[in-house]
């Protein structure tokens, strides 16, 4: 797995679960949630594409230039952000976040995390997964 540089995950990061939070973040802030996409996540862009409904063209032209992206595309890269930063908190690193992100998982069916990732309310089930580990739940 390719590990990409990265800033630090903005702290004003509505949490996954919080539709007031997200709905209030994305109207008041700037369109930067692409480059702190690709900053972060250290997975292909074929992979983050899939994840966002689009094509992997589409998600490259959103990068390289100043292209508008659709509102419903904007919550669903500020979840994916949101989801890091929590599972970043969990996993006390991005690296193993993703690993575990990667795994099959009993509590999923034997599917990975990511194999939700395509949908805001997979992404609140990873979330809730997250949550439970805190409160010392099995991976």
């Amino acid at each position: 797995m390719e590990t990409k540089k990265y800033k630090r995950i903005e702290p004003e990061l509505p949490c996954v679960n919080e539709p007031s939070g997200m709905y209030m973040y994305l109207s008041q802030t700037q369109n930067r949630f692409i480059q702190i996409l690709d900053e972060l996540i250290g997975l292909s862009d074929e992979i983050i594409s899939k994840w966002l409904n689009i094509t992997t063209r589409t998600y490259r032209n959103y990068k390289t230039k100043d292209t508008e992206i659709k509102e419903n595309t904007k919550e669903h890269i500020v979840s994916i952000l949101s989801l890091y930063k929590h599972g970043m908190e969990v996993f006390s690193t991005k690296d193993e976040f993703e690993n575990w992100l990667t795994l099959p998982n009993p509590f999923l069916d034997n599917k990975a995390p990511m194999d939700f990732m395509d949908t805001i309310s997979g992404i609140q089930l990873i979330d809730n997964r997250l949550t439970a580990m805190e409160f010392g739940e099995n991976v």
